[in-house]
């Protein structure tokens, strides 16, 4: 038996934040600063209004409208987010109503961030070979913009809105191969919302800057950017070569590499030390940002969108962040 990805859409918010817009909030910035270091001209972000999975049912509608899928052929959800619509129910089983797809159907949040698609992957790999399901729904979709304060230059120059629906099932365009995962907890205060949960569940209203200028509130987002960084250049070289050797390949057998879109400074020095020339390592974040778990399925449905094309072609996903988390794969095209 094995395991594919059938087809992948995704879905952005109409609404886009640019360099420019930012340099009008921050005037000590300059558009090509921006540019120029995170590799992100223009984010798209969620009304008010829109949630989560109001954005993964969007991305789903495209899913179904472009590939011809019916919503009744789907046996379970799966939806990836760490900013769902409430704490219960689960957003999944909202998602399942909206969409009228069958009762019959399973369907699970999971929370995970900037590995959470191969993480998602993996979950519907294990189910179709567990004989449990046939057509998984892999959603991914995030609204960070929500948890970042408003004087966050930093965070709100990265982070975009978006969402993605990959079917997974037992034909396809994209063999899923065999996975490399990866979790150090010490980590989780680095890349961490503090309140609203149960450790937390009061707000604090309190805002002040790290030792690197970072602002720090336990309402918001924080990220430590240099201990994101340091943990990526520790974990990431070794992921792709056990990814690599897990499933069989030497790095020449490897035609393009789509790591985590996380930003272009970052994305360049993993590059660089991972041996990996620019032709086959795949950038493309400009009008996006980093769409935390959406930023890997947005890339493979813009490359399957370029068509291309052989007898044989294999990309290593790559992705890594927040818990700390990391994960490895390697597609059959």
């Amino acid at each position: 038996m094995k395991a594919y990805i059938n087809s992948i859409s995704y879905y952005l918010p109409e609404h886009t934040l640019t360099n420019q817009d930012l340099v009008k909030e921050f005037p000590e910035w300059s558009v090509e600063k921006v540019t120029d270091k995170i590799g992100v001209s223009q984010r798209h972000i969620a009304s008010g209004e829109e949630t989560a999975g109001d954005m993964a049912v969007k991305a789903a509608g495209k899913l179904f409208a472009e590939h011809a899928i019916r919503p009744e052929s789907i046996d379970f959800i799966l939806f990836c987010t760490q900013s769902p619509d409430y704490f219960l129910p689960t957003t999944a089983c909202i998602i399942q109503n909206k969409l009228g797809i069958p009762t019959t159907a399973g369907a699970l949040d999971f929370n995970l961030g900037c590995s959470g698609y191969i993480y998602g992957l993996s979950l519907a790999k294990g189910l179709i070979f567990a004989g449990i399901a046939k057509n998984i729904l892999l959603l991914t979709a995030e609204t960070y913009s929500k948890y970042i304060h408003p004087l966050d230059k930093g965070n709100r120059s990265i982070f975009g809105d978006g969402a993605s629906a990959t079917l997974v099932s037992t034909e396809g365009f994209a063999e899923i191969g065999d996975f490399v995962l990866g979790t150090d907890g010490r980590g989780a205060d680095n890349l961490i919302v503090r309140a609203g949960g149960a450790r937390n569940p009061e707000t604090e209203n309190t805002v002040k800057a790290d030792e690197g200028g970072a602002l720090l509130s336990a309402d918001h987002l924080y990220m430590n950017g240099s201990e994101i960084f340091n943990f990526t250049l520790r974990s990431v070289p070794p992921l792709v070569k056990e990814t690599l050797t897990k499933n069989g390949l030497e790095m020449a057998d490897a035609d393009l590499f789509v790591f985590h879109q996380a930003n272009k400074y970052m994305l360049n020095s993993l590059r660089k030390l991972c041996s990996i020339s620019q032709e086959a390592f795949y950038v493309d974040m400009e009008d996006l940002g980093n769409t935390v778990s959406s930023t890997i399925p947005i890339g493979l449905a813009r490359v399957r969108e370029k068509a291309i094309k052989g007898e044989k072609f294999n990309i290593v996903i790559i992705g890594f962040g927040v818990g700390y988390s990391w994960g490895g794969c390697v597609l059959k095209c």
